[in-house]
């Protein structure tokens, strides 16, 4: 199943591989997190790969890829692969409620949210924020990250001394 997921993203994105490649990163840490922190894992993984879903739709229809505008865009376009694919109907709410908070963050609490909340977070720290100094990077971990799974990888990752 979620390798055809991970298909009907590609569907949509088409050859936009950076898109891809944030989705599959995103999943990937959500995994990793979900592992430690619980939920399930089924709806981790398919928020993780959809969560963006509705990017390109946003840029379309508002010539914006803000996330407020992927929160409208991406439940509806969700909700009909996960449709296609069968999945029950309590599921696909799941999954598109979080598709529908995952830059506010406001409308959903769940262990599967926080789980993408956070493992979106960190890609992001790394491709958004790279250039940010490690004080703002650790108030983001500090206070933005739901699990402490999430934020200890953060930590790890992005405010670790590099040696040379």
């Amino acid at each position: 199943m979620r390798q055809k997921l991970v298909d009907k993203m590609k569907d949509v994105f088409g050859d936009d591989q950076r898109r891809i490649d944030h989705a599959l990163a995103v999943l990937n840490y959500a995994e990793t997190i979900q592992s430690c922190e619980g939920g399930r894992l089924d709806i981790v993984a398919a928020a993780a790969i959809l969560h963006d879903i509705g990017i390109h739709a946003a840029e379309k229809k508002y010539r914006s890829t803000a996330g407020y505008y992927q929160e409208i865009e991406g439940p509806p376009i969700a909700e009909a692969i996960l449709t296609s694919l069968a999945w029950p109907a309590a599921d696909i709410e799941h999954v598109c409620a979080i598709v529908g908070s995952h830059h506010s963050g406001n409308k959903i609490d769940t262990p599967e949210f926080r789980c993408i909340w956070d493992a979106d977070w960190i890609v992001n720290l790394g491709q958004d924020y790279a250039q940010w100094p490690r004080v703002k990077k650790q108030k983001i971990i500090d206070t933005a990250f739901r699990t402490q799974t999430g934020r200890q990888i953060a930590a790890e990752r992005y405010l670790q001394e590099k040696s040379e």
